[in-house]
């Protein structure tokens, strides 16, 4: 065994970054320095403005060292243009890129190189760090590419999905292992991009089991909002491109006769200003929109919830796994997932029986199962039951441990390799 492991991650998004990716990359680099004896480093970029704490937003040059609870952090600054339009995105992606293969330069020799996929070709940073220390490099994927990008409503090019498929393509080949976030992902790598089974590892994101509890539903938050005494249906989580977000307003014309329920939208993204501007358009007045909530009181929020919502864009399954089913398990909530028939939700739902599945894209169909839970709320409490006996299944410490694990083994082969 090896003690004083030292793991080196590629991923722009990190604390105090908010996102999902951001937040799974903190939790997992914390995991294992903290529980796992691990040396960790990571190659980040800058946080948002309004995230960044003011020592980060003061530090000048390309690359810095910012220490963050004993982990070596090495910011690589890009270009910050607004991301509303992909010429803005594309070049704080490829100016951060270009920052990274820099900073990896700067990065100790480490036993194990894991690149995620925020830019989608930070792999490359990640690969080239790798062979200059000669340790095993492996990619944790989060989506996929370019099938993804082709959700960008603003942009549409087959030459630059042609260029990340190449990419793509290029870091499956040479990486040691290929993290899948669960059995559609890895087949979407295997018989898509031509992935060896037997490189592929699949590790679920998660939830910690331990802060995110379930709770009563009357608690200061749910007072706060006036949700106590409503029918809460909630959407937790990033109002993004690819969760047919629409449908699900769509889905509130049909259940305009119950009069004690609520549709609430908890998070942000770029779709919010639309998804008001269609709750306006149709003259919805029991939907709302809340802000993202701190951890501390993500427990109390969740419990005001009498049920969620899951939906993905039908088609995206394996390219996308939605990691907010996790928080939903924890938290002992049932759910409504509109997802398709393959997708590992639908999969995770059949298995423990932990919530209503619903047509992918059919607004009707979501109303009919919410109906479902609030006329009967025995089996929305029985389901409730049987998520949260699901999550220990998905607990951060589960998902750490298998980092952890295949980060050793890798090393250990390395070294055995050398030797021989």
């Amino acid at each position: 065994m090896t003690p004083s492991l030292h793991i080196a991650f590629f991923n722009r998004a990190f604390y105090p970054e908010e996102s999902a990716t951001g937040q799974l990359l903190t939790d997992l680099a914390r995991g294992l320095a903290k529980d796992h004896g691990c040396r960790v480093s990571i190659v980040a970029g800058m946080p948002p403005p309004k995230q960044g704490r003011v020592s980060l937003s003061k530090r000048w040059g390309v690359i810095f060292r910012d220490d963050f609870e004993g982990m070596a952090v090495y910011r690589a600054r890009g270009t910050s243009f607004p991301k509303k339009f992909f010429p803005g995105r594309a070049a704080n992606y490829l100016t951060y890129f270009a920052s990274a293969c820099v900073a990896g330069l700067r990065v100790q020799k480490p036993d194990v190189v894991i690149a995620l996929t925020d830019p989608p070709i930070i792999g490359l940073a990640g690969l080239l760090c790798a062979r200059r220390n000669r340790c095993p490099f492996v990619i944790s994927f989060r989506d996929l590419f370019p099938e993804v990008g082709r959700l960008l409503k603003d942009f549409r090019s087959p030459f630059v999905d042609e260029v990340l498929d190449r990419i793509n393509r290029f870091l499956i080949r040479r990486a040691d292992r290929l993290v899948a976030l669960g059995e559609a992902m890895k087949r979407r790598l295997v018989e898509e991009k031509g992935a060896a089974p037997d490189r592929v590892v699949i590790i679920p994101d998660w939830a910690d089991t331990s802060v995110l509890t379930p709770g009563p539903k009357r608690n200061p938050f749910s007072a706060a909002h006036g949700l106590a005494d409503r029918f809460v249906v909630m959407h937790a989580g990033n109002l993004g491109l690819s969760q047919n977000l629409e449908v699900l307003v769509d889905s509130a014309r049909f259940l305009y006769d119950l009069k004690d329920l609520e549709l609430v939208f908890m998070g942000d993204g770029v779709l919010k200003n639309a998804l008001q501007d269609q709750v306006a358009r149709l003259g919805l007045r029991r939907v709302r929109f809340l802000p993202f909530q701190p951890k501390e009181r993500l427990s109390e929020a969740f419990a005001s919830a009498d049920c969620f919502l899951i939906s993905l864009k039908p088609g995206l399954s394996g390219y996308i796994t939605p990691s907010k089913l996790y928080g939903i398990l924890a938290a002992g909530r049932p759910y409504v997932a509109a997802v398709d028939p393959d997708c590992d939700v639908a999969r995770i739902t059949r298995e423990f029986q932990c919530g209503l599945l619903a047509k992918a894209g059919d607004p009707e169909d979501i109303a009919g199962k919410i109906r479902s839970l609030h006329a009967d709320r025995k089996l929305a409490q029985e389901l409730g039951v049987r998520a949260r006996s699901a999550a220990g299944r998905f607990d951060r410490s589960v998902g750490i441990r298998a980092y952890d694990d295949l980060c050793r083994a890798l090393a250990l082969k390395n070294i055995s390799d050398e030797t021989s």
